[in-house]
């Protein structure tokens, strides 16, 4: 196995021991491929930030989308077609349903989203023309940790980091973006799926393609928890307060974000094994504390 990450926001010590590593970016990775002559691609490189990919969007339409291209041209040069990409639930925007399949309506609302919805075109594309086979698996909120490894971002921008960040007194409390959202305690539903199970998922969609397919997979554990549910069960799990403050909506912010996970289930036999909240929230902080 040889990881490629220009580390702009990975970690080197997270690397298992026994693989390669090559410090690049996706623009630089014909070379590497070349040598490596892959079976397979695991696409997990991206900008990700959503807010930033609305100040910044040249960044995101050259990391995400022309830096994908170079990676797929490095792919055909090396005779390597098969991929599993890593999108997000961000290129459905506001649903019309929840939850939400995979045929939904695609309408981003912002950068982030719109990139990795052209990535899905683009793969499309490259099945088509040049009998690539993929996968695009759409996100939705990943969790948790495995094998001592946990969310580790500069910026934190997910909610259980941020909680645990709180209940560790590296903030002070925890900003809910509105609390009048149509839904029984009035703060917004997320589904959450465990990093392990997104792991299982990826290892299925390695092979499941043929020649010339490219297929679309949701993955979510399909059980929406609120803002206010999430921090209670960190309060539970960690047996410290969670100060919060309210603040207002943030545009853009669905009320529901759930994912139907039934066509990775039926075409994959992929089933989530982590679909407690506590259990999430529990592996996070121990991992969160381990590091500490």
């Amino acid at each position: 196995m040889t990881v490629l990450d220009d580390l702009s926001t990975g970690h080197a010590d997270a690397v298992p021991s026994g693989a390669r590593f090559v410090q690049a970016s996706l623009h630089d990775s014909a070379p590497v491929l070349a040598d490596v002559r892959p079976e397979a691609v695991l696409h997990f490189a991206a900008k990700s930030l959503v807010g930033e990919s609305q100040v910044e969007p040249e960044i995101y339409w050259d990391t995400n989308v022309s830096g994908t291209l170079a990676l797929l041209e490095a792919m055909r040069a090396a005779d390597c077609r098969r991929i599993v990409f890593s999108s997000t639930a961000a290129t459905y925007g506001e649903p019309e349903q929840v939850p939400i399949r995979e045929d939904a309506p695609t309408r981003p609302t912002n950068t982030y989203g719109a990139t990795k919805l052209a990535v899905d075109a683009m793969l499309t594309s490259y099945a088509a023309a040049y009998d690539f086979a993929a996968v695009s698996l759409r996100y939705f909120n990943v969790a948790g940790a495995a094998y001592g490894l946990g969310e580790r971002h500069t910026t934190e921008t997910h909610l259980i980091p941020i909680a645990l960040q709180v209940v560790a007194g590296q903030r002070e409390h925890l900003t809910i973006y509105g609390e009048d959202y149509p839904t029984e305690d009035g703060t917004c539903i997320r589904d959450y799926i465990h990093v392990e199970d997104l792991s299982d998922a990826h290892l299925l969609a390695l092979t499941a393609p043929s020649p010339g397919e490219h297929r679309i997979y949701n993955l979510g554990n399909g059980t929406g928890f609120s803002v206010q549910q999430v921090i209670d069960a960190v309060r539970e799990v960690t047996g410290h307060p969670v100060p919060v403050e309210v603040g207002q909506r943030r545009a853009g912010d669905p009320a529901q974000l759930v994912a139907s996970s039934d066509r990775i289930r039926a075409d994959l036999g992929w089933t989530p094994r982590h679909t407690d909240l506590a259990g999430i929230v529990r592996d996070a902080w121990e991992t969160a504390q381990k590091r500490a």
